[in-house]
């Protein structure tokens, strides 16, 4: 692994450790870009904050100290600002005319929750069809607004009801992203922590398909970027399924 572009801070209320310490793991582990990627503020006209994101009080200082680290690593390695973000119609342009002001390199695209209400998250077990469906509309349309890299666990939605909508809708999704030539990611938070992803049945239907593929750590600690048992895993587990991961993909500019 070379490259790793979802990387998180304690900004985001359940990560650890320093900015510099990700940075100087990743240089020791042989990275030559390591991405930021943390929670996007989210400009909900309520004024809440979701509780897992960068507050945006925090946006200006998570910046800076990317921003800084670049430059002060430049010599060792290629630092790039992103952000982890969810497509919500309703918000996404202020969403965006909160990050314009900045040197944004990529959005990664993670749809937690299918509508900024944010009330029933997509890793808890569901058999309502409508609701996959849902989610499955939902990071098309993300998909075809041109704004992300790729798409970080696409397989986080944790469907339980009839194996037929289940092949249905990773089918649309994975002709979707595949037609758009944005990749999947192969989550190894999912494996480090045995989540409901990466998920076996998805998996094969997206290496039967020849979806593009990428690696992504999901890191929430220093220690998580480019964990060598935590690679050599992701690494069996997409051979398993013919995978070929790609880490050489281009970022695509937000705004």
């Amino acid at each position: 692994m070379l490259i790793n572009y979802h990387t998180h801070t304690t900004r985001c209320g359940h990560a650890v450790g320093t900015d510099r310490e990700y940075v100087e793991t990743a240089i020791a582990r042989g990275l030559t870009t390591l991405g930021f990627s943390d929670h996007v503020p989210m400009p909900f006209r309520d004024g809440h904050e979701s509780s897992f994101r960068v507050p945006i009080r925090r946006l200006e200082d998570y910046v800076t100290s990317v921003l800084a680290l670049r430059e002060e690593y430049r010599q060792q390695i290629d630092i790039r600002l992103g952000f982890e973000a969810e497509y919500y119609p309703d918000l996404f342009d202020a969403m965006l005319d909160l990050l314009r002001p900045y040197p944004v390199d990529y959005l990664l695209l993670a749809q937690h929750f299918v509508d900024s209400q944010e009330r029933i998250y997509n890793t808890n077990p569901q058999s309502n069809q409508n609701a996959f469906r849902r989610y499955t509309d939902r990071c098309l349309e993300a998909m075809e607004t041109g704004r992300f890299t790729y798409l970080a666990h696409p397989d986080l939605f944790f469907f339980i009801g009839d194996p037929n909508v289940y092949q249905w809708e990773v089918m649309r999704l994975c002709e979707g992203a595949k037609a758009m030539r944005i990749p999947l990611e192969l989550n190894m938070l999912g494996l480090r922590e045995h989540r409901n992803y990466p998920s076996e049945r998805f998996w094969r239907i997206a290496g039967a398909m020849q979806c593009p593929v990428i690696l992504g750590c999901d890191a929430h600690s220093p220690a998580d970027v480019a964990d060598p048992d935590n690679l050599r895993e992701a690494e069996a587990f997409a051979r398993e399924f013919g995978l070929h991961p790609n880490q050489d993909i281009p970022l695509r500019k937000p705004f």
